[in-house]
């Protein structure tokens, strides 16, 4: 009884026929129960759903909450009115229609949208898109200029609509920080560079690369002013410490929102005072409420989609960013569609008052969170301010100069300007580092639109190429445990001769199943000895893949697998599956792979099929060298060793892993 074979005791497999109708009957009950959600709705629910504003309506704490919101709401304000003007002037409009786009978008939001701390209005990377596009269309003093950017808003409104309705918040996934950030950078040294004709007192071409406006700047150098020059780098300056300052102190934090404030009110009683000729000023602006009105010009609503589709791309990636943090911090829930629709509503209404596209500030919203916002109150006490500042206020705006504005929109981008981030990714990882830098030089160079699509390919592309090249282990055993981890990992784990183990670490598809195959024909061959137990044999007789995290196989995959089968069979290796998941082993059950490979070679455990494998091995070693061993059964694959080593048949006695019937 000495050499009788041991007997190995495994976990039995459970066939998939248990639950293969299953699956039919996921979609039927996923449908049951939304339906079934929606009928147990109540109205305050319905009111919910529909209008976000109730969730913070019905719990609002009034000693507790309306303070802090009326002091944000008018802080972020007395902040907006002039950032709206000099934003604006960024987007080649006058700066009324600034204002006009951080007044109904900021109640349409505080109605629909569901970040309680996001302030939206005017953003200076929607303000350059929105001029870079339009300026090759028309001249900016042109009315019909005008008129396309408020039909831009309604274009830019209506896709986050359908985006949100149609929950395709998700794609922002496909996005990485480092393209973001690498992209706001670029950005941000653009549109400074844009503000200096206000600076140096002479005009420069309007454009989103660099070089055509470090060319224009340089040309116009004997056209250099001194007035603008020194008002505005000092209002800058000013604006820049009290920036510093609102950020280094708690106490001081109020110094932040009121920089823009400051500045205009420092250039206003300059010029008011002075009267300096060499100064421009904002000149004339309309006072009183935007009337009701529906955007014109749909004959060009073709050549404006580009447009519409980057400038809501940069919503989903800035303002939904933004909100998600901020919920966080504050201890609720944001959902990225709502949010979407949200934001879509608040820019089809603004279409309608002579807005222009907005969406969520950073800025604003930093100095709305610090101030202590609680609710959406804060966003409507804002449209309360620039409704009074529309009413009554316009006639002192009139004489506010114009690098006034510049210094708040450079002070403003230059917090956008996201070294530190390159610093970290240099150190953290190369690649990544790799996508901030194409990104932000394309960005510079070949201008915003082109550094979007460069930016978001090249991100695609790394998520394509690390799907198609999946990371694929080698599986050792740990020392007396049956617990097997990567070899590489763990240079302690021995593996077995005749024997490799290998975990593939992703969904295997179409993309990267020749990546996988040759990898395991590598395994197959590159044999490392020094780690090596067992009986001792020349070659590979079994390949064990353990599929735990393998969560999907597609169709091409399944007919790969059986090449790979019909492969390893004419050279007389098994393969041997461990631990797939529920919808894999239906999969493979359906497309016949299961009943290909053989129901006994399918394993709950990778140790399971390690030590039924070590038997045929240790088996085959017996018999090659005269060992008698007489084999319960016989088996075809072995058949077909044993007869390469001229020795009889054998099979050792197992349990059975899987049920016979089918």
């Amino acid at each position: 009884m000495a050499n009788a074979p041991r007997q190995v005791k495994v976990i039995p497999f459970q066939h998939p026929s248990a639950f293969t109708s299953s699956s039919s009957s996921t979609s039927i009950g996923f449908t049951a129960k939304w339906r079934g959600n929606l009928n147990r709705m109540s109205f305050l629910e319905w009111m919910e759903l529909l209008f976000p504003c109730f969730r913070w309506i019905r719990t609002y704490k009034w000693r507790e909450y309306l303070q802090v919101d009326l002091m944000a709401g008018i802080t972020v304000g007395v902040m907006l009115v002039p950032q709206a003007m000099s934003y604006a002037k960024l987007a080649g409009l006058h700066p009324i229609y600034g204002l006009y786009s951080g007044f109904v978008p900021i109640f349409m939001y505080a109605i629909f949208g569901s970040s309680r701390q996001l302030a939206i209005g005017p953003v200076a990377l929607v303000s350059l898109l929105v001029s870079n596009v339009l300026g090759s269309i028309v001249h900016s003093s042109d009315d019909l200029y005008t008129e396309l950017a408020i039909l831009l808003a309604l274009m830019v409104g209506i896709l986050e609509c359908i985006m949100g309705l149609l929950r395709l918040g998700w794609l922002i996934r496909f996005i990485s920080h480092s393209v973001i950030s690498g992209f706001t950078t670029a950005s941000a040294i653009v549109i400074a560079l844009s503000q200096a004709k206000y600076f140096l007192g002479y005009s420069i071409v309007r454009s989103s690369k660099i070089i055509p406006l470090a060319k224009s700047i340089i040309a116009g150098a004997s056209q250099f002013s001194w007035p603008p020059f020194v008002m505005g780098t000092l209002i800058l300056a000013v604006l820049l410490i009290m920036k510093h300052l609102g950020k280094s102190s708690k106490r001081l934090r109020f110094l932040r929102a009121a920089g823009p404030l400051t500045a205009v009110v420092l250039g206003t009683v300059f010029v008011k005072i002075f009267h300096p000729s060499s100064i421009s000023v904002v000149g004339e602006i309309p006072q009183g409420l935007p009337k009701f009105s529906v955007p014109k010009d749909f004959d060009h609503v073709k050549s404006l989609i580009p447009t519409a589709m980057l400038i809501t791309g940069v919503a989903i990636l800035e303002s939904v960013g933004i909100a998600k943090a901020l919920a966080a911090k504050n201890g609720y829930e944001l959902d990225p569609n709502q949010e979407l629709f949200g934001l879509g509503v608040a820019n089809i209404c603004g279409s309608f008052f002579s807005a222009y596209p907005t969406t969520g500030s950073f800025s604003r919203s930093a100095v709305n969170h610090e101030s202590g916002a609680k609710t959406g109150l804060s966003g409507i006490t804002m449209g309360v301010i620039m409704c009074c500042a529309l009413l009554f206020m316009t006639p002192l705006f009139e004489e506010i100069p114009q690098c006034a504005l510049a210094a708040i929109v450079v002070s403003a981008v230059m917090g956008l300007v996201d070294y530190d981030e390159a610093i970290f990714l240099w150190h953290v990882d190369k690649k990544d580092f790799l996508l901030w830098t194409i990104t932000s030089i394309t960005t510079l160079f070949l201008g915003i639109e082109i550094g979007v699509l460069v930016g978001v390919g090249s991100s695609l592309a790394f998520v394509i190429h690390e799907s198609a090249n999946p990371h694929i282990a080698v599986l050792g055993r740990l020392p007396g445990t049956t617990v097997y981890r990567n070899v590489e990992q763990y240079p302690e784990a021995y593996t077995y001769n005749g024997i490799v183990v290998v975990r593939i670490d992703a969904p295997i598809y179409f993309a990267n199943i020749s990546y996988i195959k040759d990898r395991l024909r590598e395994f197959e061959l590159n044999i490392d000895r020094s780690t090596k137990r067992g009986p001792e044999v020349e070659r590979i007789y079994f390949v064990i893949i353990e599929m735990a995290p393998v969560t999907y196989i597609d169709s091409s995959a399944v007919q790969a697998l059986k090449d790979l089968y019909q492969e390893y069979t004419s050279r007389n290796i098994q393969i041997a599956i461990a631990n797939p998941n529920r919808e894999v082993l239906l999969t493979l059950s359906r497309s016949g792979v299961l009943e290909l490979i053989g129901k006994e070679w399918y394993f709950v455990r990778v140790h399971d099929a390690v030590q039924v494998c070590l038997q045929h091995v240790q088996k085959m070693n017996d018999a090659s060298k005269g060992g008698d061993v007489t084999p319960k059964k016989q088996s075809g694959f072995l058949q077909r060793i044993l007869k390469e080593k001229s020795q009889s048949e054998l099979n050792p006695e197992k349990e059975p892993l899987i049920a016979q019937d089918v």
